[in-house]
């Protein structure tokens, strides 16, 4: 991992350190105007608190990177203390509030393999599979033909996130699930 990050290696998911804060990048973009100086504009997410900023970088400019660690560990529960983790090396408990798991708790499921992230020695967030697969629990009945037209419908998955699925998807379908965009890969076959 680098010690410092210059703007053109900036990218979605690095982890820069700023105002001794740790932060990963949302979303960037290069600008070079036409007068003056190239620049990076970038949104920024803030491990900790998990608030999102906006912040532009100058040309060359370098940002530390965030000393995080990734550690393997296995999702057991949720409760009314917040989301518990375990690391199968040593059987080691963490927990998680809700704000630091976020919208990950869509895809969440008792025994998943994620990656939890470690800034200076406590837990800040999870990292998930790129693909879950999830059982469809509800979505509107198929009908013969609807396979022609190529559109989409709601379903809610068995952990009540709600993805647009083609329409010859029926409840207790296994449908492989992008953790990055909430959208539909494919039918997995049972």
């Amino acid at each position: 991992m680098a010690s410092v990050y210059p703007t053109n290696e900036f990218k979605k998911g690095v982890k820069l350190e700023i105002d001794n804060n740790p932060f990963q990048i949302v979303e960037f973009q290069h600008v070079s105007p036409g007068k003056g100086s190239a620049f990076t504009r970038t949104k920024l997410k803030n491990l900790l608190t998990g608030n999102v900023i906006e912040r532009t970088f100058k040309s060359g400019d370098k940002v530390p990177a965030a000393d995080v660690d990734l550690k393997e560990m296995q999702y057991l529960y949720k409760d009314a203390e917040g989301y518990h983790f375990m690391n199968t090396e040593n059987y080691e408990q963490i927990r998680l509030n809700p704000e630091q798991i976020g919208e990950n708790a869509n895809y969440m499921m008792d025994n998943m393999q994620v990656q939890v992230m470690i800034y200076n020695g406590l837990p800040v967030s999870v990292e998930l599979p790129t693909f879950v697969e999830l059982v469809v629990k509800e979505t509107a009945p198929s009908f013969r033909g609807d396979t022609v037209t190529g559109g989409t419908k709601p379903a809610t998955m068995e952990t009540g996130c709600v993805v647009n699925v083609p329409f010859h998807i029926s409840e207790g379908d296994k449908l492989r699930i992008d953790t990055r965009d909430n959208a539909y890969v494919e039918k997995v076959n049972k």
